[in-house]
């Protein structure tokens, strides 16, 4: 039997909380940068505030976020989507959202070691080692926090990138 025209679902607007504010693209964003280790103990509003200055972009199926050999300029945050790092055509890892990759060029400007692409369409949010820079010097007590995180997270890497290595070599 069909459903009546005139039927309500719970899904129209009616039945929505009329006073639940939707959160804004900037909230979205502040909330996955804060489940992640680089904004540990990094309080919600100073992370707010630092993502108003970050970029968001959208990309494609297949298209290049940045290929290995190229000048780091930040880390990167998918909003939505996945992303494929992959090295000499072998896949590394397939990040999806909320994950971070890319943290090494937030504090140095060697080439990628890596190539990034879009799994699926996606958005994808920058964080530039120059935003970094400048908001660690006006905010010297979180910029600490925050590069401390930044180690840890680098050091955690490097840590796993040993055991895999070691398991290859036994």
């Amino acid at each position: 039997m069909g459903e009546d025209k005139h039927t309500i679902k719970k899904s129209d607007p009616f039945w929505s909380n009329l006073f639940r504010r939707s959160k804004s693209s900037n909230d979205v964003i502040t909330d996955l940068w804060l489940a992640t280790s680089l904004f540990h103990n990094i309080p919600p509003r100073v992370c707010h505030q630092l993502v108003r200055r970050m970029h968001v972009r959208r990309y494609q199926t297949d298209e290049v976020v940045f290929k290995s050999g190229e000048l780091g300029a930040g880390a990167v945050l998918i909003k939505s989507g996945e992303v494929t790092v992959q090295s000499s055509g072998k896949v590394l890892a397939v990040l999806q959202a909320g994950d971070f990759f890319g943290e090494v060029a937030l504090v140095n400007e060697d080439p990628r070691t890596a190539d990034a692409i879009a799994k699926n369409d996606c958005e994808l949010v920058f964080l530039v080692r120059q935003e970094i820079e400048e908001w660690v010097r006006s905010s010297p007590r979180h910029g600490v926090t925050f590069m401390s995180n930044v180690a840890h997270v680098l050091a955690s890497r490097l840590s796993n990138a040993n055991h895999l290595l070691a398991k290859i070599n036994e």
